[in-house]
């Protein structure tokens, strides 16, 4: 590994240096025709000439390819700073000597015989195009994975290699997929990129998970792995066997030198440092309660080495649900008196323990997928929805913890609880995906900011819900008080009665937001108590009569719970009902840092596909934002774990169609009208305007990438009238049936759909058309943004989408119709719309749904 690192490492610096010196060549030899146009004397440029401009290029070769390579003078230095720094770290990357490369640089480019002068124009014409459009302001991240994948000049792959560094790691992290699956596929932009992975990887532990998760999945298609192909293998067990940890500059004075007398050391103390035992994180108090206990003095501290400390820690606890500490690290320097100060400062904490820094994140994220393949091996719904409250109960013995979800840069959060009563699987005969709310509380830093102590379950949630109960035989009473206690803290400084009254009110409160009372009666007991008082009236009749108009045309925001369906019930309530509603029964919930999220757990599907539709849609989305097309997607974020399993952001105030016919009763219309009002209110024609700027643009998506399976269960509706597809398992040359290709319809739009947008002959339907062209048309404007992504992808892919090898990016190609003008594509646009409307295998395969599924 050493060797073909070295090796690596020298053919990084050759070509690098190898293209500085052609361009000072070229640049060298312009100058000197100039001066010959000019009437100054000049000489023939001999062979020893020659060898003498080339020995002085390469003086400067390293500086010419650093500013070539940034594109910016103000980058250079911290570029080549990154650089050097990266040839030593990786793997033990070697740099080559001067003398070498010059001797290697003069065998390389004197050694071979001249060529000729119109070709040494054309070739020198041809590296400074490219160059100009490197060094452009149009050069973005689009351009460098395009020309990473189609060049094989080792020249240009390092250079671009080396730009990775100046682009923002956004913008490269998107690009994260094609990069890695040419990493492990193409042994040359391996080669070119191993550097930046590398020193990502080592600065970055969300970036380091990505990468082991993707490499995961994608290695593997390698069937057979050889030295070209098994470099994807070889950096994801670095990743997990925490080989590439950032290098921590050890503190003068701990470890005494080699070469230098003891004289010359400085003075250190000899005292042997104090180390602290390993609490678990729920056992934990709060920070200054910590620095004020008892436990800082010598007596408690139990003398280990660091290896001694994390590593039995981690060998009795870690991943083990059952001990409440599956998700600790043993990492003692955050809980050391010095990373509670930096905690308290704003400072960031640098482990020194060498704790592992991935495994509490991956044992997590183990553990959620372990439920659902357990789920999957019971037969019912009932029996996994069960299970799955038992589980999770469990793994919330385990938090708070350290741990995140993995959402790009949306992971600056610890998880405190799950609420696991909240959870539900959703419908699927054979998987058993489910989905989750996860409390979380937001952090500067997820690394080094303090984990809160655990918390008792909200007693005045408990009360209330035991039907007022009398609760004191199931409290214990430590105190006079004839009261029992619920207080969260347990200390004595409260006041019993003060806390008490204060209890009540709130129970009060709460039961008046949650019992189920008639509005009606209870608005006629207002205006009577108001009316027969002699106190000011504080309910107008104008407010009482607007009440009940809303009473009465207000739409009813909720399903009635389904045994057979009950996630439609818990997607239909509304995001910010269910937000207060489970903070005030979270033992966490007045926190200011407090927030709920969701997510849905896939075990037993491959949802790289799906992380490939929602690259398209990203960059669909801001081609069409860019070109002011008001076409409406919505991307939600994928994250693939390994090639079988992954975790998806669901949207939120969203239910299927198929629910919303189900559950209402009513068709597409109909519920239109009931949810957003009348045909002709503000709120039905705003509503039927996001409803046809969704549709055209998922129509829009659906036939560039010829998604299939599209079913009303595979089609939501949210709140504010979009419509949102799913589930892309089916796409560009695969379909359900074992490919048999029976949805044959450019895109599934239905007359009901058409009847939402006021009719085929309506204005909005034929804004629908106008949309669907220009978006079209856009979206050619920039196919080069977009094709790049998927061809990338197929290059030793075992995906079934791609089952028709290069014809699959051919057909991709052709239906951008480069070749028509926008007069010919106006009517191909007409004839999809057509085609799409009165298709009958669309119409069939719904009535095929309804019989097999019960899908409406």
């Amino acid at each position: 590994m050493s060797s073909n690192s070295s090796h690596n490492a020298a053919h990084y610096e050759r070509s690098l240096s190898t293209s500085a010196v052609d361009h000072t060549i070229t640049k060298q030899l312009c100058n000197l025709r100039r001066k010959d146009q000019n009437g100054n004397e000049q000489e023939a440029v001999d062979k020893s000439e020659a060898e003498q401009g080339v020995n002085g290029s390469v003086e400067n070769a390293e500086n010419v390819s650093c500013s070539h390579r940034n594109g910016h003078a103000e980058d250079e230095v911290n570029t080549v700073e990154k650089i050097e720094a990266l040839q030593v770290e990786s793997n033990g990357l070697s740099t080559v000597c001067e003398e070498e490369k010059n001797e290697k640089m003069r065998g390389g480019v004197l050694g071979k015989p001249p060529l000729p002068r119109n070709k040494q124009a054309s070739g020198a014409g041809k590296q400074s195009w490219l160059l100009r459009l490197f060094e452009s302001k149009m050069f973005d991240m689009s351009i460098a994975i395009s020309y990473l994948f189609n060049s094989k000049e080792p020249g240009v792959q390092t250079y671009l290699g080396n730009r990775l560094f100046s682009f923002a790691e956004e913008e490269v992290d998107f690009y994260l997929p094609q990069l890695l699956n040419m990493y492990i596929h193409m042994h040359d932009v391996a080669e070119a990129i191993h550097p930046y992975i590398v020193y990502r990887c080592r600065h970055s532990v969300e970036f380091s998970l990505q990468t082991a998760w993707i490499l995961s999945a994608y290695s593997a298609d390698v069937l057979k792995p050889n030295w070209k192909n098994s470099q994807g293998i070889k950096l994801k067990n670095m990743i997990l066997n925490e080989e590439l940890r950032p290098k921590v500059e050890k503190k003068p004075g701990n470890l005494p030198s080699p070469t230098l007398p003891s004289v010359l050391l400085p003075q250190t103390v000899t005292t042997p440092v104090k180390k602290t035992h390993c609490r678990s994180k729920s056992d934990a108090t709060d920070d200054l309660a910590l620095l004020s206990t008892s436990e800082t003095k010598e007596g408690i501290y139990t003398k280990m080495t660091h290896s001694q400390t994390t590593g039995n820690l981690q060998k009795s606890s870690t991943g083990d649900l059952s001990t409440g500490r599956a998700f600790d690290s043993g990492c003692i320097c955050v809980q050391s008196s010095e990373g509670i100060v930096n905690d308290l400062t704003g400072r960031e904490t640098v482990c020194h323990c060498g704790a592992p820094r991935l495994k509490p994140e991956l044992e997590f994220v183990n553990a959620l997928m372990n439920i659902g393949t357990r789920l999957q091996q019971l037969p019912t719904k009932e029996l996994r929805t069960s299970r799955l409250i038992a589980e999770l109960a469990m793994l919330n013995l385990n938090l708070p913890a350290r741990v995140w979800l993995p959402f790009g840069r949306n992971n600056q959060h610890h998880i405190v609880r799950i609420p696991h009563t909240q959870a539900i699987v959703l419908n699927s005969k054979e998987k058993a995906p489910y989905l989750l709310y996860v409390e979380v509380l937001e952090v500067e830093n997820v690394y080094s900011s303090h984990v809160p102590s655990k918390r008792l379950e909200n007693k005045l949630h408990v009360r209330f819900t035991k039907s007022e109960e009398d609760l004191t035989s199931v409290c214990v009473r430590t105190t006079g008080s004839p009261h029992p206690e619920f207080s969260l803290y347990g200390g004595s400084e409260f006041d019993d009665a003060e806390c008490w009254s204060q209890e009540d009110d709130e129970i009060l409160q709460f039961a008046v937001k949650t019992r189920s009372v008639d509005t009606i009666s209870q608005f006629s007991v207002d205006s009577t108590t108001s009316a027969d008082s002699k106190e000011p009236v504080y309910i107008a009749a104008g407010d009482i009569r607007k009440r009940l108009s809303d009473h009465f045309t207000a739409p009813k925001s909720k399903f009635e719970r389904d045994p057979e369906d009950p996630s439609a019930a818990a997607l239909k309530e509304p995001w910010e009902e269910k937000v207060k509603r489970i903070r005030e029964s979270s033992p966490y919930g007045q926190l200011p840092n407090w927030k709920l999220l969701s997510v849905i757990i896939k075990c037993g599907d491959d949802l790289r596909q799906e992380l490939l539709v929602y690259q398209v849609l990203r960059v669909l989305k801001n081609v069409w934002d860019q070109e002011r097309v008001p076409l409406w997607i919505e991307p939600y974020h994928i994250l693939v774990t390994s090639n079988m399993s992954g975790i998806i952001q669901p949207v939120d105030n969203t239910v299927s169609i198929h629910q919303i016919k189900k559950h209402s009763k009513k068709s597409l219309k109909e519920y239109f009208i009931q949810e957003f009002g009348e045909v002709n209110s503000e709120g039905f024609l705003t509503a039927q305007k996001n409803f046809v700027q969704s549709c055209a643009g998922y129509c829009l998506v659906c036939y560039l990438m010829q998604v299939k399976d599209r079913h009303n269960g595979n089609i939501l509706l949210d709140s504010d009238g979009h419509i949102i597809h799913i589930d892309f398992g089916f796409i560009l040359s695969t379909s359900p049936g074992k490919n048999l290709g029976f949805e044959n319809s450019p895109f599934k739009l239905t007359h009901e759909f058409a009847e939402v947008m006021g009719g085929l002959e309506s204005d909005m339907f034929e804004y629908f058309k106008i949309l669907i062209l220009q978006g079209l048309v856009a979206s050619r404007k920039h196919m080069d943004k977009i094709v790049p992504i998927v061809e990338i992808m197929q290059t030793g892919s075992g995906l079934p989408c791609f089952g028709n090898g290069m014809n699959t990016i051919r057909q991709l190609k052709e239906r951008f119709h480069m070749n028509l003008t926008e007069e010919q594509l106006q009517l191909y646009v007409d004839q999809l719309v057509e085609s799409s409307l009165n298709s009958l295998t669309t119409s069939l395969y719904d009535k095929f749904q309804y019989f097999t599924n019960g899908i409406l």
